[in-house]
């Protein structure tokens, strides 16, 4: 009897701390639903200029790398590519919405050490600085191949160059 009542005890708080992070993430996304969707990758953007595939970590807003951005599934970490256009930037990741940043909207990019809970060696993420609506924002991606990240940084440095 005793040992039912400790599993008992212990299926109750972990279901308690699921229903904490649950309502957490709710409240996240509720005080953070003045900020609009990304747009979509258009029909036709032509052919990209550099691709990388790799792990969308996740978009924050901008200089706070622990403010992860909720609403629209942005917040979720998943595997991806990244393809740089004439116009902008693809992010196509995996089971998510993919999304497009408009050259517009471009800030910076640079490298990181970690973001939001994934943490890589030194400079190991790209990180796409961006506006979306009224909200400066950065997006994490980790390319799976090390060769593909110069190669990403210098076509977004290009892009916003323009």
């Amino acid at each position: 009897m005793g040992k039912l009542i400790g599993v008992v005890v212990t299926v109750v708080i972990i279901l308690l701390i699921f229903a904490l992070m649950r309502r957490g993430w709710t409240s996240r996304r509720g005080r953070q639903d003045d900020i609009p969707a990304p747009a979509g990758v258009p029909a036709a953007p032509g052919e990209p200029g550099t691709s990388a595939e790799g792990t969308y970590v996740c978009t924050t807003r901008a200089g706070d790398w622990l403010d992860r951005i909720a609403v629209h599934d942005l917040g979720i970490r998943t595997g991806a590519a990244v393809e740089v256009y004439a116009g902008g930037i693809a992010v196509r990741r995996d089971g998510q919405p993919d999304f497009y940043i408009p050259r517009s909207d471009l800030r910076s990019v640079s490298t990181a050490d970690g973001m939001a809970g994934k943490f890589v060696e030194a400079g190991g993420l790209v990180v796409i600085g961006w506006t979306l609506g009224h909200t400066d924002v950065d997006t994490g991606f980790r390319t799976r191949y090390a060769a593909d990240k110069t190669t990403l940084i210098e076509s977004i440095s290009q892009l916003e160059a323009s």
